[in-house]
């Protein structure tokens, strides 16, 4: 209820980026009056604005650009055009996000939700006062719960001359206004390994830049591996235990990078990957009695409740997975915990993870080595596509399927791919495992034929194999496998 500057609602959420709107949109549904507040001038935050969408759009515009599928699968180059423009580049990028942010508008008025432009801060754990942008009057909302949901943004180390022309951070990039020849790139998380190869895809020679010894150590270390391997061999050139110490323009359009070992690079261009910070320091916490840590992050318990019970925190603002798919499932359940609802915990304890790498990689579960840790017996199954049909008229021949089953009931515990739609592919092995399935539910399933899904049965086949014989299917030879196959 409005009554001049000041305003009550059932929830105010904070921040209008994937986790607010679907908070928003949850909390609406189940009857609730809701106030958004965003500084932004255009909905959907960095998932739509400067991250996810953008550099997903990116990257499949980078691989229609340069004929790299059709190079891989004819042996001929079928580009679109050998020449492309920073304009053909960005062009398809511009289009999605645009007709996102009208699809998100939708979204959030078909809510019903009031919309604050400007910055929010916190009076008490209740009450949230809203400076607009660009400017007017101050308006004071209050509501008994309250959904922290403001995102992240990059970090800018100091050594890093971000007004030079040729320096950027993962938002800026988006600015590009020429295809580098040579890049560095500063961080190999998922944001620097996903722009790498996106950029490597052009014919950009990248350096990956990056403090450990192995790339994305949250991923299945056979997966890890295979990742790397064929980054290197599209082109990405790593530099491992690694870190900046230096980066000197010598001229426009001319960077000069030392390293921590001495070595130094020369490019036209570097991209800083080196993490994000939580948009909260803004929020004057300290009133609330919530707190965070020195990266602005924000502590929450399995309802997303923070210290304070009636506030609520999803997305990046509580750190990984940072995804824009785990942030809004994460609004969901705080909403709904928020208006009496119960979720699904064991559903929300699995929730998928998608690196748009080139190639992609999709995972859900537990690891080879997690597994080991915890002292679990376990069964393998591998199904490389090149024993798949649709991945041989893809012309995949380095992806494959991995799956871990728990012994002895062969219940599956983990799902780790690499190779063409791993994303998408990745979601068939997440709900075998919500709804308990085992090896042989995906053994005994029929998979149309010619599909990238069937790799779930071979996989699984795989491990019964294993299991029952101590041979391997991938292992053997063709007439073996129809045979084996057969007889299990």
């Amino acid at each position: 209820m409005r009554d001049g500057k000041n305003a009550t609602y059932d929830v105010v959420i904070l921040g209008g980026g994937p986790a607010g709107i679907v908070g928003a949109a949850t909390a609406a549904a189940l009857g609730g009056a809701v106030a958004m507040v965003d500084n932004h001038a255009e909905l959907g935050g960095a998932g739509v604005n400067t991250g996810t969408v953008p550099s997903k759009t990116l990257r499949e515009t980078a691989l229609a650009l340069s004929g790299m599928r059709s190079r891989n699968l004819y042996g001929v180059d079928l580009s679109l055009r050998r020449e492309a423009s920073v304009a053909d580049f960005l062009r398809h990028e511009q289009n999605v996000k645009t007709g996102l942010n009208t699809l998100l508008s939708e979204r959030l008025a078909a809510s019903e939700a009031d919309v604050y432009r400007g910055t929010g801060t916190f009076v008490d754990a209740h009450t949230v006062r809203v400076l607009p942008a660009p400017a007017g009057d101050e308006v004071c909302l209050q509501a008994e719960r309250i959904l922290i949901a403001t995102g992240s943004s990059p970090i800018r180390p100091a050594m890093f001359p971000f007004d030079a022309n040729g320096i950027y951070d993962s938002d800026s990039i988006l600015g590009l206004q020429h295809l580098p020849k040579n890049m560095a790139i500063i961080g190999g998380g998922v944001i620097g390994s996903e722009y790498a190869c996106t950029f490597a895809a052009l014919g950009t020679h990248v350096h990956l830049i990056d403090g450990r010894n192995v790339l994305l150590p949250f991923l299945d270390r056979e997966l890890s591996r295979a990742l790397a391997v064929a980054m290197e061999r599209n082109g990405i050139q790593f530099h491992w235990t690694e870190r900046a110490t230096a980066c000197v323009a010598n001229e426009p359009g001319n960077f000069k990078l030392t390293l921590s070992s001495g070595e130094s690079l020369e490019v036209d261009t570097v991209l800083v990957a080196a993490g994000r910070q939580s948009n909260t320091g803004s929020l004057n916490l300290e009133v609330t009695g919530v707190t965070a840590n020195e990266r602005g992050l924000i502590r929450v318990n399995e309802h997303f409740q923070t210290e304070a019970a009636d506030i609520y925190a999803a997305g990046d603002v509580i750190g990984f997975p940072a995804l824009a798919s785990t942030s809004m499932q994460q609004a969901r359940v705080a909403m709904r915990h928020a208006f009496g609802q119960e979720s699904d915990s064991h559903a929300l304890g699995l929730l998928p993870t998608g690196v748009y790498t080139i190639p992609e990689a999709g995972t859900v579960g537990k690891t080879e080595e997690t597994l080991q840790q915890e002292g679990v017996d376990y069964v393998v199954g591998r199904a490389p596509y090149s024993a798949n049909a649709r991945g041989r008229i893809a012309g995949d021949v380095d992806g494959f399927l991995k799956l871990l089953f728990e012994r002895p009931a062969m219940k599956l515990a983990g799902v780790h791919i690499i190779g063409e739609q791993a994303t998408e592919l990745v979601h068939i092995g997440l709900m075998g495992m919500l709804m308990g399935a085992t090896a042989e539910l995906f053994a005994d399933t029929c998979f149309n034929i010619p599909t990238l899904g069937e790799l779930f049965k071979l996989a699984s086949l795989d491990a019964i194999s294993r299991l029952r014989t101590g041979r391997s299917l991938v292992d053997l030879p063709a007439l073996q496998v129809r045979t084996l196959k057969l007889s299990l």
